[in-house]
């Protein structure tokens, strides 16, 4: 019996260093990602804005990264996409507002929230 009680804790131990493991790797790729879109988003407004207080309009800026860059990365990078990464750079342009706990999907729904004046 002392057998299968000491088989059943090393099993109790290895899975709660997977599931510890997973976690710390699911934060860390979340932080990049946001990270990455943060970063991509303030380049985006750069652009656009080009030292002015706002952005000129007409200009197909997002179309084209779409174009240019979704063959290379993938649908994450589609027009959409990168409307919804500007607009998170636009909602939190200071990297450290950004809490990190929260994932990519909390942050695109919260970037869309319009506060009334």
């Amino acid at each position: 019996m002392k057998q299968v009680e000491k088989n059943n804790s090393l099993i109790l131990s290895i899975k709660e260093i997977v599931v510890k493991a997973k976690e710390l790797a699911f934060k860390s790729s979340n932080t990049i990602l946001l990270n990455m879109y943060w970063e991509i988003g303030r380049l985006i407004v750069e652009n656009e804005q080009q030292g002015k207080a706002k952005a000129t309009y007409g200009k197909a800026v997002l179309k084209n990264l779409s174009q240019q860059l979704t063959p290379e990365f993938g649908k994450g990078f589609d027009e959409r996409n990168l409307n919804n990464i500007r607009a998170f750079y636009l909602s939190f342009p200071i990297w450290n507002a950004v809490r990190t706990e929260l994932s990519w999907t909390h942050y695109r729904i919260i970037s869309r929230i319009e506060i009334a004046n």
